[in-house]
């Protein structure tokens, strides 16, 4: 359905003959008009309703859960700006394990960086190298200088537990509210009617070159 709502743009492809005043045009979709939702709607809570992915879930059979056809699973992906499903949609548990399996020789034991833990002038999730790691460190806390190692201020984040942190977060979307699915469907085609220019043949077609 998503391709059927995209307009045509028919743009040459070489010339014809000498002396060239002619040309042989191609049609195709014009992805370059790429609809793209502004950041701050998704604080206007009456819109949209937060939703976590279940494991598993694709586009398709969530739009048939909540708007009741699995064609619109382009509502979805354009609602959440994700240009490109395969990477922006979370992977299932399993997929992503195979994966990481597959491109590490030990993904649950190899070390991709280090985080800190909150405490003294450090915020949880500041990432550090091993070095600071293996040091010890003097912390102001609470007005009293104190040593600690730095395995007890930060710690190892493997490569499997960083990835699949990264895919967890992925599950946090927002949905569009059923009341304002219609008006959206609506505004996305007419956003993509072309008006009236030089290169204007219909209101679903332009032409170039």
């Amino acid at each position: 359905m998503y391709f059927s709502l995209v307009p045509d743009i028919s743009y040459d492809e070489k010339p014809i003959s000498y002396p060239f005043s002619e040309s042989d045009f191609i049609t195709a979709k014009n992805f370059f008009r790429r609809y793209k939702v502004n950041d701050d709607i998704f604080s206007y809570a009456v819109i949209f309703n937060k939703y976590t992915i279940q494991d598993g879930e694709r586009p398709d059979t969530l739009a048939q859960k909540v708007y009741g056809d699995v064609f619109y699973d382009w509502v979805i992906l354009l609602t959440n700006n994700m240009v490109n499903a395969q990477y922006d949609w979370p992977m299932s548990n399993y997929t992503l394990y195979k994966t990481l399996e597959s491109e590490y020789d030990d993904p649950y034991g190899t070390i991709r960086h280090y985080e800190t833990y909150e405490i003294g002038p450090y915020p949880e999730g500041l990432r550090v190298d091993e070095e600071f790691y293996n040091k010890t460190h003097k912390l102001n806390i609470n007005g009293s200088i104190v040593t600690k190692p730095g395995n007890t201020i930060c710690r190892p984040v493997t490569v499997a537990e960083y990835y699949a942190d990264e895919n967890e977060k992925k599950r946090e979307i927002y949905l569009l509210k059923p009341a304002y699915f219609r008006q959206f469907v609506d505004d996305f085609r007419k956003k993509n009617l072309y008006k009236k220019s030089d290169s204007y043949v219909s209101q679903r077609l332009k032409k170039t070159g």
